[in-house]
């Protein structure tokens, strides 16, 4: 048998002090007390602020063939879903593949424009969550796309390949820290580049 050649991607948007999201977070302000207005806009400035600087950072960040993410990522209903809620997307999500939510509660999978599948996992991050996503994609990669929480346990449980940051020029001081509660580990880094509200560095987990 050939061996899986795809990797297992870590890809988030970070703080300089290694923050993913603010506390608080609402339906209005999906990353929280994110220091500015709530929606991300000092995060992901890079994003929408300079999409052409930026643009084969984004680009990458959509090109697995599965990807994961926790349940705050999907969005801010908590508990049993009392209300309709198919993420931040809109219809057309730009994952046009498979997308592994992290949940305890159950949900139909729920369809979307443009190929993305939303999948709704409660047995947790590695039977359930990660060998589906691994099983759709085949050679292609998987990717983690967040929360810090869920991301943090796939790093503890030694899950992950490689590392990609984006990292914003602000402290946010509170709320979800990338490698809380994750033990130490060596990093080798691949590439890093420098644009006007970012820096993109991508490490290799040595094991």
């Amino acid at each position: 048998m050939n061996a899986r050649t795809g990797k297992v991607i870590c890809d988030l948007t970070v703080s300089v002090d290694g923050y993913a999201a603010g506390f608080n977070q609402s339906e209005e302000r999906p990353f929280g007390d994110d220091g500015a207005d709530g929606t991300g806009s000092l995060l992901h400035a890079w994003m929408f602020d300079t999409p052409e600087e930026n643009r084969a950072e984004a680009e990458q960040m959509t090109e697995a063939g599965a990807f994961l993410m926790g349940r705050n990522m999907f969005g801010p209903v908590r508990g049993a879903w009392d209300r309709p809620w198919n993420g931040w997307w809109g219809d057309d999500p730009p994952f046009h593949a498979p997308v592994f939510v992290l949940t305890h509660h159950a949900r139909d999978p729920q369809p979307m424009d443009g190929g993305t599948t939303f999948h709704f996992v409660t047995d947790g991050i590695r039977g359930g969550a990660l060998d589906r996503a691994r099983a759709v994609a085949g050679d292609g990669d998987v990717s983690i796309m967040g929360g810090a929480t869920t991301a943090n346990q796939y790093l503890a449980a030694g899950l992950v390949d490689e590392l990609r940051l984006h990292i914003a020029p602000f402290t946010l001081g509170a709320g979800t820290r990338l490698f809380d509660g994750v033990p130490g580990m060596k990093l080798e880094q691949l590439r890093v580049r420098s644009a006007s509200l970012v820096t993109h560095v991508t490490y290799r987990v040595v094991r």
